[in-house]
């Protein structure tokens, strides 16, 4: 038994000498909350003025714009002096918006269910090709 728990204890502590020398402390130094903030923020920061700049490029948006009065070149600058939390705000609306003006399709298959279902159950009569249940 004292052999076996020798040989335990000392595989265990040549296993943990190997191991252990092969562990390296990374160089490190402290960083302020300021620092690390600004490096996680810079890509998100960059990426959301050039997205909004890059819309800007974009010649059916530019006709848009002038139809309405407004220059590009006065957009950028605008674009340019908005805050990094104002341009990912911005950019979040942006990927939010619907694609399209509005749901009139759907609107409109909803009331034609509706007024189907009331035609079949008797309760109107607007369309000439349902059969009233009552």
């Amino acid at each position: 038994m004292k052999n076996t728990a020798r040989r335990a204890i000392s595989s265990l502590l040549v296993a943990s000498l190997v191991f252990g020398g092969m562990a390296h402390a990374a160089p490190t130094a402290l960083i302020s909350t300021e620092q690390a903030a600004a490096a996680q923020n810079a890509g998100a920061r960059s990426e959301a003025h050039a997205r909004l700049q890059a819309a800007l490029d974009r010649d059916d948006l530019a006709a848009m714009f002038k139809a309405r009065g407004v220059s590009t070149e006065e957009l950028r600058a605008r674009v340019a002096a908005l805050t990094d939390a104002e341009a990912q705000q911005m950019v979040e609306q942006i990927d939010q918006a619907p694609a399209g003006a509005s749901d009139v399709v759907g609107v409109l298959f909803t009331v034609f269910i509706i007024l189907l279902v009331t035609d079949i159950l008797g309760l109107t009569k607007v369309f000439p090709f349902t059969r009233s249940v009552r």
